[in-house]
């Protein structure tokens, strides 16, 4: 039989010199950012829309409706407007939970309420003021929105900013 001092407990931290704010705003980014793209192909594509239409919504942000004439180039920079974007709102609350550790404490209730919040601010400020093109209110959409939000994008980034704090 072993004695303690030789057996080796797997630990739960990760083997490499540490979890640093950077590598959760990267694991964060790339999680909620995929989660939140598998959501939106998988609700709108229900809706008819192909995955490259979803993703040339997104660039039509920034290039109105012409994104939808541009093919995979405008598909590619609706993904890379999308991880950028996820990428603030990852680093926005990993870095406010650095300064503000009690967050930490409460990572789900507040991941899923910060998931909540990134969506309506982005469909109420940030929509109406790019150049999308306006759509009718769809109760399905807003409820889509809240819990896939809270869920893929809110949650990951605060467990990841609460492995950071461990």
């Amino acid at each position: 039989m072993q004695t303690s001092a030789a057996m080796h407990i797997p630990s739960s931290e990760p083997s490499s010199p540490g979890f640093t704010p950077a590598k959760a705003i990267l694991w964060a980014t790339l999680i909620a950012g995929a989660l939140d793209a598998t959501d939106g192909v998988v609700f709108f594509g229900l809706r008819g829309l192909n995955p490259i239409q979803v993703l040339q919504y997104i660039a039509s942000g920034a290039l109105g409706a012409s994104s939808f004439n541009g093919g995979l180039g405008t598909a590619a920079l609706g993904v890379l407007i999308h991880f950028l974007i996820a990428a603030v709102v990852a680093s926005i609350y990993i870095l406010v939970s650095r300064r503000l550790p009690f967050i930490n404490q409460y990572a789900i209730p507040l991941g899923l309420s910060y998931g909540a919040a990134v969506y309506l601010f982005m469909t109420y400020v940030v929509l109406p003021s790019s150049a999308v093109a306006p759509s009718s209110f769809s109760l399905a959409a807003l409820l889509n929105g809240l819990i896939g939000h809270a869920v893929f994008v809110g949650l990951p980034i605060a467990l990841a900013a609460r492995k950071v704090a461990a």
